[in-house]
């Protein structure tokens, strides 16, 4: 069976959490998500977040640590484990937010509270309560 690698980012900025929506005709449109992406091969999950970070957001982090890990089968049905590391992290200079407009369409900095009224997946709901 595949195995497909991936790593989001928890960025914190005055108590709020950033959370980019995914754009219409991409994969989960609409679904709010951190922002993350796929682990290319013979690159570290730390510095994957770091490149994902900047190409989805425009923003320049450093990986504090390890948040949590999650693994569960591909939604679309294919044989395929996929394996997600969520990492805790700090802006390097706070700039502002540029997205992808291919893969991303707007972005927040919400509170724990404001996320509960949002479509997350699970692994998401858990980074942003705390």
């Amino acid at each position: 069976m595949k195995e497909k690698h991936l790593v989001y980012c928890r960025i914190e900025r005055d108590g709020t959490i950033l959370l980019i929506r995914r754009a219409a005709g991409v994969f989960l449109a609409g679904r709010w998500e951190l922002p993350g992406g796929g682990v290319e091969p013979g690159e570290r999950p730390e510095q994957a977040a770091v490149r994902e970070v900047a190409e989805e957001t425009g923003l320049s982090i450093e990986v504090l640590g390890e948040r949590s890990a999650h693994e569960w089968m591909d939604v679309a049905g294919r044989p395929l484990r996929i394996h997600a590391r969520v990492f805790d992290v700090r802006e390097n200079g706070g700039g502002v937010v540029t997205l992808n407009p291919d893969e991303h369409d707007d972005h927040a900095w919400i509170t724990p509270e404001q996320a509960a009224g949002l479509d997350l997946a699970a692994h998401f709901r858990d980074a942003v309560a705390g």
